[in-house]
């Protein structure tokens, strides 16, 4: 597990944070491209993300549904696989995650990526509806397969299949991170906190589900989720809807301080030091980037199955995710995480000094954290650290310093001793061995949305956090499913359709696995597929926007819905 953590780290800093210095930070190459591709494709459509949303809405309806057009799903099947792996634990822990380590700050550039997000996504629809193909082998006659590695290589010319072969291989294997393991991580975390099942078990039930459905093929799949992905919505937003109204005084106050915290950051709890502006951006932009997944290139592949033959009306379908998922979910989640003020309260935590969410690291001169590898034993005295100068290790729970620690879960018995990072021990000066002690820490993840729930509701009784158990459930489910028809496209683009059914083997395989890591290492593992798989993507989408422009503008001059 050190070896894998070293690795993700090392990726991490020259994969996901590499960049421009400027100040003493650096604005990650990721965040660059990401935004400057949104914000250049918004301005060569005209702003469709505004001027078409009210379109995209009608056809997502299905009000111009044909069901002699090529294709496999409807246009709102289509959209609510895509919302199905959009609409997740990127909803409940990304946002969480993102102020955690942003600060309220956070949500404000979550907004932006979603803004510039919609063109992108768009843009990256219409194209792989464009460029789609039929296939007319095994149990896949018949049906179509499309996406970035497609428009790529059909769009760019042959000389470009060597990024599309490289796209579809590294988004492949994003599968297995971000829309698999992560997700069952998220569900086994969530179920050991709340109900004390273990990982294995809860990993082992997961994957079983998803291995049902996914085996059925793109139509089972579509079925699933056009069920799944409304009702989880509509419970989870009708739950974050009462915590507002019950909070309703404190709405403005929460935006003014998102608005603040986004140019001026003074609140971090875990990453953000007074002022660290850059840092505020860099994970509301990472954070928004793994959410809405526009620049990604995955939604397309679920958006060419729609039944259509106007490549530009699901283009309009797609606008709406970064919308629904971003502008929408993610804000009600950040709202109250905020308002509820839960974002920097200390729990009552069970401080394991083994794996887990343990770290140690300092605390600098302008608030903010820096982690550190400590040569020695950690020394206690009445349940306080002895030293805490700025280079002064110190034990970390959630990436922020544990004040005091208790060798009991009731918090009477202060530790006196050394915590031995090495051995993974605190030895009391009492005589006695400690694998694990006690202390207020924060939340980070979806316990702390689980948290915000749970108080927000508190007016109605004790059951708040259920939502977020129950909601986390479905949403992991729904999105696993859905990224499953991501990868084994990509193996039926590289391999042919031989390679689908051990893809989605290897699928199941990595669900059960990724519920046993620790929370930091598999979301870092996904950050850093993320930062690589959207190079190729939103070159394409760069090169062939004069392509998107042409389409759009000859789709709304015909007005070709007007005949259905």
């Amino acid at each position: 597990m050190d070896f894998l953590q070293s690795v993700t780290d090392f990726l991490t800093t020259y994969v996901v944070e590499a960049g421009i210095p400027i100040g003493g930070e650096r604005i990650p190459y990721m965040v660059i491209i990401l935004l400057g591709i949104g914000t250049y494709l918004t301005l060569r459509l005209g702003f469709v993300q505004v001027k078409r949303l009210g379109h995209g809405i009608a056809v997502a309806s299905g009000k111009y549904d044909d069901p002699d057009d090529e294709g496999d799903v409807t246009h709102f099947q289509a959209l609510t696989t895509a919302l199905s792996a959009t609409v997740g634990i990127g909803n409940i822990a990304g946002v969480a995650l993102a102020i955690h380590w942003g600060g309220p700050g956070a949500l404000f550039w979550m907004w932006v990526t979603a803004a510039l997000g919609m063109a992108t996504k768009y843009s990256e629809v219409t194209l792989a509806q464009k460029y789609r193909v039929s296939e007319h082998e095994g149990e896949w006659a018949g049906t179509v397969s499309g996406g970035p590695m497609y428009y790529i290589e059909r769009g760019l010319g042959p000389n470009w299949k060597w990024m599309a072969v490289f796209f579809a291989f590294m988004l492949g294997v994003t599968a297995f991170l971000t829309g698999n393991a992560v997700q069952a991580n998220t569900v086994a975390d969530n179920l050991e906190t709340q109900f004390s099942i273990p990982t294995w078990v809860s990993g082992l039930i997961t994957s079983g589900v998803v291995a049902a459905v996914i085996l059925g093929g793109i139509s089972r799949i579509g079925r699933v989720t056009s069920i799944l992905a409304p009702a989880m919505a509509v419970i989870y937003v009708l739950g974050a809807l009462i915590v507002i109204f019950l909070n309703v005084g404190e709405v403005l106050p929460t935006f003014g301080l998102i608005f603040r915290e986004a140019f001026n950051p003074t609140a971090g709890v875990a990453g953000t030091g007074v002022g660290a502006f850059l840092v505020t951006l860099m994970y509301g932009v990472r954070r928004g980037l793994f959410s809405n997944e526009a620049g990604q290139g995955s939604a397309p592949i679920a958006h060419s199955a729609a039944k259509t033959d106007e490549p530009v009306s699901e283009g309009v379908v797609a606008l709406l995710e970064p919308f629904i998922d971003t502008i929408l979910i993610c804000t009600m989640t950040g709202m109250l995480i905020v308002m509820t003020g839960v974002w920097h309260e200390r729990f009552d935590t069970e401080i394991t000094l083994v794996g887990g969410d343990l770290s140690y690291r300092a605390v600098q001169a302008d608030g903010g954290y820096v982690d550190m590898t400590p040569d020695a034993g950690i020394r206690f005295e009445d349940g306080a650290h002895t030293a805490t100068g700025p280079s002064d290790p110190q034990v970390s729970w959630h990436e922020v310093p544990v004040e005091r620690l208790y060798v009991d879960a009731e918090r009477t018995q202060p530790f006196t001793g050394v915590v031995d990072p090495a051995m993974g021990v605190a030895n009391g000066d009492d005589g006695q061995v400690y694998s694990s002690l006690y202390g207020m820490a924060v939340e980070s993840g979806a316990p702390l949305t689980m948290a915000a729930f749970r108080e927000g509701l508190a007016p109605l009784g004790d059951w708040g956090h259920y939502i977020v158990v129950f909601s986390v459930l479905l949403f992991a489910i729904s999105t696993a499913i859905a990224w499953s028809y991501y990868g084994d496209r990509c193996a039926n683009y590289l391999f042919g359709a031989k390679a689908v059914i051990p893809y989605k083997v290897i699928f199941v395989a990595a669900h059960f696995v990724g519920a046993t890591l620790p929370l930091a290492v598999i979301w870092n593992m996904g950050d850093v597929f993320l930062g690589i798989v959207i190079w190729p993507n939103l070159i394409a989408l760069g090169l062939l926007a004069p392509k998107v422009v042409e389409m759009t503008r000859d789709y709304f001059e015909r007005k070709p819905w007007r005949e259905k």
